[in-house]
């Protein structure tokens, strides 16, 4: 029997597990341990095999089973399994998807019974594209509608509030049809980073749309209340407005929604129209997925040729964890009746991978190689087959999907599951099993890892640790200096064949990341979830090739990032190269004789900050002044410095609310809290301050109500302060395990 020690895990995956995943008391404090976190898992899931007629010992030799493989970090089931298996709540699916009709009743429904999910766990992705547009006429009323935009924020207002217990944060998918009249404005819905922020946007591209877009041809736009044509556009004109947007911020990214349904298993049930938060599990209305990784860094064997994929292990967890996801539909506790009885009638399971950077390496294989991508096929293709293979036994004792009739299966095969294979993000789960994230590249060689009060560590890959010894040019030296860099290209101390094999994100072509996100495609029954990494340097142009090369090789969607573009703050506009009018210079106001304002106490982690806010007799903010308490040294120097800057930008007749959205969201290393909600940093302590005094007519008597608004500036973690990494479609911290899409 394998057993569980805190040896077999990193010291971040033991980190992970005791914030997020073991029990704890009342008091906060851990009551369980790695072993006993796998083994109740095991034992819950195993469980459900006793409905199937299993003897009690036949179910505990089940139990062995699934604990074996979990224990080992072969497979590990989606964050809410394993949160909350064998628990009260019990409910283990991370993916949902609910309607969203052409009525008040429908969308707050919607909205109640997403907080449920996001209360349970899970995340909800929706599709608005049956709301009426803005400024159509309400027929019960003889009002305006406001349109889908206007009510995806009560969504994400509804979000905000449910924390989710503190262990996974509420995360939305919102997508809307390229036909909408609204379109435009749903395309730009997030041009500012502090709107929106518990939704990812996708733009549904039908294939019409694209085959427009290749002919520069116009198309049009359908009101879905009425089925009427309400303008015609051009396609090339909308489509770059998209792939703009997405340089600029990584959203709305794109799925290609006729592509999507075209593998919809049931299509006699009803059409699908959205995907779960990070678009790997397009779901019908109502369907929830359950999902779960093979760790392909576990899946080779040393031969005395070399290191070679072990097919035999990897059909042997194959069939294991196809038994295991279909087990937790039947134990798992749903949130909604609706949810339970669509799931168990198509059965639904998404087996992926994680492990696969570190499996090539171990196979001597350059990620971005043809050999590589060649290898992704047979991998995914070998599981997609012992995977159907898995479900076709299991049909056979417990009998297919209450669907199968009319299905694509129907008169072809006997499977248990409408689907069976799916590419998440493994943010986490690839922390616990040590392992590179999903079918990513590695996100670094070496990088530093910050832990309590400040201190840094330098963290290596072990693979790259262990070449690197070998090989005889390990130092402590190079591997903080790479650290430093980020990738370990211009060093000369590395040998050429290792710079090839250890190749990062940012190191892979664009076109590199979509041709191996294809490659998985072709073998996956649901999606596959992949950023596509692009270079600051990067043009619109740039994501432009790749959205159309993804079109072209077969993928269901794309989701794009270019470095640093989300803490970018857009400056200047017009066209390049225009010539541009001499500025007047801006001469600050000067200092009235007489002044008032107020001084607010806000919570920082460098402690108690003392802000004075002072207005000129005409009732516009003048100056600010910042007093750090007791405290001396760099923090309060920066503050008054900070205090400076932004009187200097108030006498100078610069809009607070641009100064707010400066500083607003910044992160350090000691968050703390305040009734203002989560105070990130003194620069946010500021921007909450400057928010409050100008509440209420500029009062600035704290009468206004919470205005805490828990904001994740991509680069920066909100929760530890540390790196936040863009992979598997989603964002992830490496430090504490953070991730935006739970």
């Amino acid at each position: 029997m394998k057993v569980v020690t805190e040896a077999n895990l990193t010291v971040n995956a033991l980190k992970v597990l005791e914030k997020r995943y073991l029990k704890k008391n009342e008091e906060g404090e851990v009551v369980e341990t790695p072993e006993e976190l796998f083994r109740r898992v095991a034992r819950t899931i195993a469980f459900a095999d006793s409905r199937y007629g299993k003897s009690e010992k036949e179910v505990k030799r089940v139990e062995e089973d699934f604990y074996s493989m979990i224990a080992s970090l072969e497979f590990l089931p989606n964050s809410p399994t394993l949160m909350n298996a064998g628990r009260r709540l019990g409910q283990l699916s991370a993916c949902f998807v609910l309607p969203v009709e052409d009525s008040m009743e429908s969308i707050f429904d919607a909205v109640k019974n997403a907080a449920i999910i996001h209360k349970s766990g899970g995340g909800t992705g929706f599709s608005f594209s049956r709301l009426r547009p803005n400024g159509d006429v309400v027929g019960s009323t003889k009002g305006i509608s406001s349109g889908p935009v206007s009510f995806m924020t009560v969504f994400d207002t509804a979000t905000e509030a449910v924390k989710q217990g503190g262990t996974r944060r509420g995360a939305n998918m919102g997508i809307l049809r390229i036909d909408h009249p609204d379109i435009l404005d749903f395309i730009k819905c997030k041009d500012e980073n502090t709107k929106l922020n518990n939704f990812n946007i996708s733009v549904a591209l039908t294939d019409s749309f694209m085959k427009a877009v290749e002919r520069d041809g116009e198309y049009s736009l359908i009101n879905p209340r009425t089925k009427e044509v309400t303008r015609t556009l051009k396609a090339r004109e909308v489509f770059d407005l998209i792939v703009e947007h997405a340089w600029k911020n990584g959203e709305p990214g794109i799925v290609f929604i006729d592509r999507v349904d075209e593998s919809n298993p049931t299509p006699h049930i009803g059409h699908i129209e959205s995907t779960n938060p990070c678009g790997e599990q397009p779901l019908l209305p109502f369907e929830s997925c359950n999902l779960g990784s093979i760790n392909l860094s576990k899946m080779v064997k040393t031969t005395s040729e070399g290191c070679v994929v072990d097919w035999e292990k990897l059909k042997d967890i194959t069939w294991r964890a196809v038994h295991f996801l279909d087990n937790v539909i039947d134990v798992n506790k749903y949130p909604l009746p609706q949810i339970e009885e669509m799931t168990k009638a198509n059965r639904k399971i998404g087996l992926g991978v994680m492990g696969w950077a570190d499996m090539l390496i171990l196979l001597g294989i350059p990620y971005n190689s043809p050999e590589a991508v060649e290898l992704a096929e047979d991998v995914m293709g070998f599981i997609q087959k012992e995977g159907r293979a898995a479900s076709s036994a299991l049909a056979e004792e417990r009998g297919v999907f209450p669907n199968y009739k009319g299905s694509i299966f129907d008169g072809k095969i006997k499977v248990r599951n409408a689907t069976v294979t799916t590419i998440a993000p493994t943010g986490t789960l690839s922390i616990i099993a040590g392992c590179s994230s999903g079918i990513e590249p590695l996100f670094a060689v070496s990088y530093v890892r910050t832990v309590m009060e400040g201190t840094k560590l330098i963290e290596v890959n072990p693979l790259f640790e262990k070449v690197a010894r070998e090989r005889g040019f390990w130092s402590r030296e190079l591997m903080e200096s790479i650290a430093e860099k980020g990738t370990i290209h211009g060093f000369k101390e590395v040998p050429e064949d290792v710079k090839r094999l250890f190749v990062t994100a940012h190191d892979i072509t664009p076109t590199e990341h979509i041709t191996m996100q294809a490659a998985f495609q072709r073998y996956v029954d649901n999606a596959v979830s992949k950023t596509v990494n692009f270079p600051n340097s990067a043009t619109p142009e740039d994501v432009r090739d790749v959205y159309l090369l993804a079109y072209r090789l077969g993928c269901k969607g794309v989701t794009v990032y270019r470095d640093g573009s989300r803490e970018e703050q857009v400056l200047t506009k017009g066209k390049a190269g225009k010539k541009k009018e001499p500025q007047t210079k801006i001469v600050p106001r000067k200092r009235p004789e007489v002044i008032k304002g107020t001084t607010r106490l806000m919570k920082t982690g460098c402690g108690n900050l003392y802000v004075t806010i002072n207005e000129d007799e005409e009732g516009h903010l003048f100056e600010l002044f910042t007093s750090m308490g007791k405290a001396g040294g760099c923090a309060a120097s920066q503050s008054e410095a900070i205090g400076r800057l932004i009187s200097l930008a108030m006498r100078s007749n610069i809009d607070p609310e641009e100064i707010v959205k400066q500083l607003k969201g910044v992160s350090c290393h000691q968050p703390a809290w305040h009734s203002e909600g989560r105070i990130l940093s003194c620069s946010d302590a500021i921007a909450k301050a400057i928010e409050r005094y100008r509440m209420k007519g500029k009062k600035g008597n704290g009468e206004g109500g919470n205005i805490h608004e828990e904001i994740m500036i991509i680069g920066a973690c909100p929760e530890c302060g540390g790196a936040v990494e863009h992979e598997g479609g989603c964002a992830v911290c490496h430090n504490c395990g953070f991730t935006k899409c739970g």
